[in-house]
């Protein structure tokens, strides 16, 4: 067994697919249109579906936003250099919401990023 791919429901798509494509560096894999049940699936990721789990952004048709509850936490990615992706963030108009520096008791550099709906994305320095 292997993960396959995460799913967050969205309020705009092509925003998001914005986001997760031009902010994070993403690729969108493939997307399909689902008119009899009024809802759009668009998968982004980092390679092939094959190789690796991916995102899932699901887009209820006329649905604009969603409460995102307390039992989701985030999205990890691991990054080369969490301070230099952090800047990259922003400087492509994405949110920081957490700076780049050791986690709360730890020695792990981490950051976190915010997506259009609310999402949260952990930045993980990848070990040398």
């Amino acid at each position: 067994m292997r993960i396959l791919h995460t799913m967050i429901r969205v309020g705009d798509l092509a925003r998001s697919i914005d986001f997760y494509t031009r902010v994070l560096g993403m690729k969108l894999l493939r997307r399909q249109d689902y008119p009899e049940g009024k809802f759009t699936l668009a998968f982004v990721g980092y390679g092939d579906e094959a190789a690796g789990a991916v995102i899932e952004l699901t887009y209820n048709w006329g649905v604009s936003s969603y409460a995102l509850g307390d039992g989701f936490g985030h999205i990890a990615l691991a990054v080369g250099d969490v301070y230099q992706a952090c800047e990259d963030v922003k400087n492509r108009g994405g949110k920081v919401i957490r700076a780049a520096g050791p986690m709360n008791a730890g020695t792990t550099v981490i950051a976190f990023v915010e997506d259009p709906d609310g999402y949260l994305i952990e930045f993980i320095q990848e070990k040398a």
